[in-house]
C-alpha cells in the first residue's frame, strides 16, 4: 500500500502527518531535512493548509529539498484511516514537530502502531510521549511574545535532526521505543483502560455511606 505513494518499503523513514499550519510546526521538520541521515526517506503526509499563500511556501520548499536529495516523498493530502495505519505501522520513526498542541492524538496513534515519537516538548506531547522510553522531546523554546514560535527556530531544527538521526542509527533503540509505546497506548490510552479509570474516579468521588 505504501509503495504507491513512492515509498521504498525497503528503506528506513521519518513520517509527518498533519495539516500545513504554523502550529504543527511542519516548517521547522522542512528545516530539519538537509541534516538528516541520508540513509532516511523523509514521507509528508500533510493535509489542509490555513492559506494558499502558506501551501504554496510548504510545496516550494519540498520541491527545492527534492532537487537535492531523493527519498522525500510529498502527499499533500489526508489520506484514508487504513492507509494511515499503514504509513504508522511501516515508519522507522514518527515526528511531531508541533509548536501548540492540546494533546495530540497523532502521537498516540503512532505509539499504537508501535512507531517511536520525536515530538515537540508543548502541551499534550508531554504528557503522552515519554522522553527517552518512548521516543524523544525537543524543547522548542518558544518565546513568550505572539506568535509564540521558538526563540532560536535553528537550534529547535537541529534538535529534531539530532534526535531523529540518534533513533535512526539504533534499530534496537527504534524497537525498544515502539514497543514501549505500544504498552503505553494500551495501559493508559486504550478504552478498556480508560473505561477503568473512569470507574475508579467514581469510586473516589462517590459520598461514603454512614
Amino acid at each position: 500500500m505504501i509503495a504507491e505513494f513512492g515509498i521504498d518499503p525497503n528503506r528506513p523513514y521519518v513520517l509527518f502527518v498533519g495539516r500545513m499550519t504554523r502550529q504543527k510546526g511542519l516548517y521547522y521538520l522542512l528545516q530539519a531535512i538537509p541534516h538528516l541521515d541520508p540513509k532516511l526517506q523523509i514521507v509528508l503526509c500533510a493535509g489542509d493548509a490555513d492559506t494558499l499563500a502558506m501551501q504554496r511556501e510548504m510545496e516550494d520548499m519540498v520541491q527545492e529539498l527534492q532537487s537535492h536529495r531523493d527519498g522525500i516523498v510529498w502527499i499533500p493530502k489526508m489520506v484514508s484511516r487504513q492507509t494511515t495505519i499503514a504509513l504508522y505501522s511501516h515508519a522507522a520513526i514518527f515526528c511531531c514537530p508541533s509548536i501548540y498542541e492540546p494533546f495530540g492524538i497523532i502521537n498516540l496513534e503512532a505509539m499504537a502502531c508501535g512507531t517511536p515519537v520525536v515530538g515537540s516538548a508543548v502541551g499534550g506531547i508531554n504528557e503522552v510521549v515519554v522522553d527517552g522510553e518512548t521516543g524523544f522531546l525537543v524543547d522548542p523554546h518558544l518565546s513568550m511574545e505572539s506568535p509564540h514560535d521558538p526563540i532560536a527556530p535553528a537550534r529547535f531544527e537541529h534538535g529534531l535532526a539530532d534526535a531523529i538521526n540518534r533513533l535512526a542509527a539504533d534499530p534496537d533503540l527504534c524497537e525498544r521505543m515502539g514497543q514501549a509505546g505500544r504498552e503505553r497506548v494500551e495501559r493508559h490510552y486504550s478504552w478498556r483502560s480508560i473505561a477503568q479509570q473512569t470507574y475508579d474516579l467514581y469510586r473516589r468521588l462517590r459520598p461514603q455511606r454512614a
